[in-house]
């Protein structure tokens, strides 16, 4: 069975205060701050209307990967690509099903480069910037410049002033969570070992960020 956000979430401490849904207001100026900074943005009202419109989003025909995003797999992104009825070229099916472990891990590098990346955020500031951490680096490693397209989906919980307020909710409330996720899924902690601050696009068009009205990842 697939590991659920409740297995670990509802024994982490984090920082409430940094993980509340906004009101209407700062909603608006959190999208005015994107779209300033070059992102497109669309805004939804739930998970059901966020997986609608990343479908929207990606053409027939092309390659996409995914990093692990707690998001994806609550709007039921991550079931789709793998078993779901599309035309896309999933990558994550192909390099899971390579038992050679250099290949494989050479495939995941690859798969940087997809002509679409699916990914989340750990926090959006009201002041234009996203702000993302890994162990690893497979999930930010497209954003900046890899992949061909990025699609980025969020809770709206996730908006906060500042940079600096970004900066600390991924300290105090994604990293713990992450790191109880990664103590219950695979044993050993995680870190973040590997940070964006994702400050502008400068391609336009290439990155679109998907806000949803509920509370949802970390």
């Amino acid at each position: 069975m697939p590991q659920q956000k409740a297995d670990y979430a509802d024994d982490t401490e984090i920082d409430d205060a940094l993980d509340q849904l906004p009101d209407d207001e700062t909603v608006e100026s959190a999208v005015a701050g994107l779209e300033a900074s070059g992102f497109d943005v669309i805004v939804v009202d739930d998970a059901d209307e966020a997986l609608e419109t990343v479908k929207s989003q990606i053409p027939d025909g092309v390659s996409v990967m995914n990093g692990h995003s707690t998001t994806l797999e609550e709007i039921g992104f991550d079931e789709l690509l793998s078993e779901g009825d599309h035309e896309w070229e999933s990558l994550p099916n192909e390099i899971w099903s390579i038992d050679d472990d250099d290949e494989r891990q050479a495939a995941r590098r690859k798969a940087q480069t997809a002509d679409y990346f699916l990914g989340g955020i750990n926090a959006v500031a009201e002041t234009g910037e996203l702000v993302a951490a890994d162990l690893s680096g497979s999930r930010i490693g497209a954003y900046p410049f890899a992949a061909g397209n990025v699609v980025i989906v969020s809770g709206a919980n996730k908006i906060v002033p500042t940079l600096d307020d970004a900066l600390d909710r991924l300290e105090s409330v994604a990293y713990p969570l992450e790191n109880e996720r990664a103590q219950e899924a695979y044993g050993v902690e995680s870190s973040i070992a590997k940070q964006l601050i994702y400050r502008q696009e400068t391609e336009e068009g290439r990155t679109t960020v998907v806000l949803v009205r509920e509370r949802l990842g970390y």
